[in-house]
């Protein structure tokens, strides 16, 4: 765990989450535009973490935010962010992308 409390979920149950369809999960890429270009977790949203200071205003707090990246690391960093922000229901993907791969999930394309 890092620094806060930054509450993790793994890549089973992300995709548990994305396939019910779950009312207010969003999830969020931090990563940069050309990496997200190689693929993602479905419904994903790219966000890249140097926008994020700016861009919070559109994430409401009674939302469920994942935060993705490629290994877990920046999308902590997203989640510690959102939390002084005062937003609590934030979860980072555990390893981020490798971690969703190496579960056997496969990488979508944004649309």
């Amino acid at each position: 765990m890092f620094g806060m409390n930054v509450k993790e979920i793994d890549a089973g149950e992300l995709a548990k989450w994305v396939n019910t369809t779950e009312a207010g999960l969003r999830v969020i890429d931090v990563r940069q535009m050309e990496e997200i270009a190689q693929g993602t977790v479905p419904k994903a949203e790219a966000l890249p973490l140097h926008t994020l200071p700016a861009k919070m205003h559109d994430l409401s707090k009674d939302e469920k935010l994942v935060m993705v990246c490629r290994s877990g690391a920046r999308s902590a960093q997203a989640c510690m962010f959102l939390q002084q922000q005062g937003f609590s229901n934030v979860y980072n993907l555990r390893g981020g992308m490798m971690g969703w791969m190496q579960s056997g999930f496969p990488a979508y394309r944004l649309a």
